[in-house]
């Protein structure tokens, strides 16, 4: 039985990643084991984050685990791209993260309020980056939260299609819709093909 390890200590990650990957034939997805060091996130792409992620904690783990990591944000057309690769560290918690947004764009009317949730995702083994992949998903900013599914962002996140927020969907409909289920989905089909 191969080994994935989920590079990413935020507790809602953890839990996507798991149950989009649930039932993988031949491997055992795993969470990052605690107490690690934290990897350095000063990478100016989402992709080049996640590849460092996947670099550091596969090289820490040693050669046996395949590591998946995961890094992931908002990107707001209106703020010229914020909170971006920083939006874990927008403000202190989801809470404040959200209320730091919309209060960004208390001004600026619907129509100008669109949005993409970004994923990428770097897979690595014993220090280096094997494959990566980068996916999104397209909506628009709230005026005030909705829902309480998810976590981050979610109760922001519009997707008009739906005339729902990312937080009122049940987690099986999120997955299968989100930045973070798409690029899922690819790894995923790269490991059940022997890739890995």
């Amino acid at each position: 039985m191969k080994r994935l390890v989920v590079a990413t200590t935020n507790a809602g990650k953890v839990r996507e990643i798991v149950a989009v990957l649930d039932g993988l034939d031949g491997w055992s997805v795993e969470p990052l084991p605690s107490g690690l060091p934290l990897a350095d996130e000063t990478g100016s792409t989402f992709l080049a984050n996640a590849s460092r992620k996947a670099e550091f904690y596969s090289r820490t783990l040693g050669p046996d685990p395949w590591v998946v990591a995961d890094d992931s944000g908002l990107v707001v057309d209106a703020l010229d791209g914020r909170p971006g690769v920083l939006s874990s560290r927008y403000a202190p918690n989801d809470e404040a993260r959200n209320g730091k947004l919309l209060g960004e764009l208390r001004d600026i009317a619907a129509s100008d309020r669109s949005a993409r949730f970004v994923c990428a995702l770097a897979l690595a083994r014993n220090g280096r980056v094997a494959w990566t992949t980068e996916r999104s998903v397209e909506g628009t900013i709230a005026f005030q939260p909705v829902g309480t599914h998810g976590f981050g962002y979610d109760p922001v996140f519009l997707l008009p299609a739906l005339g729902r927020t990312m937080a009122e969907l049940p987690r099986e409909a999120k997955n299968r819709i989100s930045h973070r289920g798409r690029a899922l989905e690819t790894l995923r089909a790269r490991l059940e093909s022997g890739g890995g």
